[in-house]
């Protein structure tokens, strides 16, 4: 499917603005919500552990601070926040070149998702390893129906849609991956408010990035979204979220295809 084939879901240029003012508003305070990116680059280095990967030249992409990079301190890595995950990578003359590839975040926001895991398959030694963690489909459930009571009437597209983990493996026999493993786990934040839901949402590049602009909530609407969001609470008046991780684990073969 070539690109002008592609749906255009995202804006490229919204998901490229999105991680900088994340990564602004993590590094301009300490106070920034980083849980899921200390989330997935845990949950990584154990999965390299339990296979015995021990890469030599690592490529990281995406929201890959704290434990992840501090564990390959002093290893050939190459940081890509930016890269056009929907083209092939442009790293350099030698084309493949890694043995492992960590993706964190990004990928819930890619108009051709199998194209970038054909990319992303294709940056890779024979036999490397890709390790793509992000957030999948049942995420944000509270968040959604608060969205919903806030528009009754006509409902703005203000999260955009995510990856249902059932489509997965097909994504990944599509992209060519040998050794396709696919699986989730729900990670559950409590809040005292939507406000601090949204903020930890934009300190890790979670806000929407839809093509198609909705306007801003008014004064009434966003009052009845944080009414109907606090309504969903437990007994103690917090409201437990739902972050589930998808997790795409795949090599690229040993004949190099």
């Amino acid at each position: 499917m070539s690109q002008l084939d592609v749906p255009q879901i995202f804006s490229p240029a919204r998901q490229r603005m999105r991680q900088l003012r994340a990564a602004g508003r993590r590094l301009g305070s300490n106070t920034s919500a980083r849980f899921l990116a200390d989330e997935i680059g845990s949950d990584m280095l154990e999965r390299l552990a339990f296979v015995r990967s021990q890469p030599e030249n690592i490529l990281l992409i995406g929201q890959v601070e704290g434990e992840l990079t501090t564990h390959f301190r002093g290893y050939p890595i190459t940081f890509a926040n930016s890269l056009d995950l929907e083209q092939p990578f442009d790293l350099g003359s030698s084309g493949s070149q890694f043995d492992f590839i960590g993706i964190a975040g990004v990928l819930d926001a890619v108009n051709d998702l199998p194209g970038a895991l054909i990319h992303a398959r294709s940056a890779l030694t024979p036999g490397g390893l890709v390790i793509a963690s992000f957030v999948g489909g049942a995420s944000l459930s509270k968040l959604r129906a608060a969205m919903m009571a806030a528009e009754p009437d006509k409902p703005a597209a203000r999260i955009h849609p995510m990856v249902d983990p059932r489509a997965a493996p097909d994504l990944l026999q599509r992209a060519g991956w040998k050794d396709p493993v696919v699986d989730t786990y729900r990670l559950n934040v409590r809040y005292a408010s939507l406000d601090r839901l949204v903020a930890d949402l934009r300190d890790q590049a979670l806000g929407n990035v839809l093509s198609d602009n909705a306007p801003p909530l008014g004064k009434a609407a966003l009052k009845r979204a944080r009414q109907a969001f606090l309504e969903q609470a437990d007994d103690d008046g917090k409201v437990t979220e739902t972050f589930e991780i998808l997790t795409l684990t795949g090599r690229r073969s040993l004949a190099g295809t």
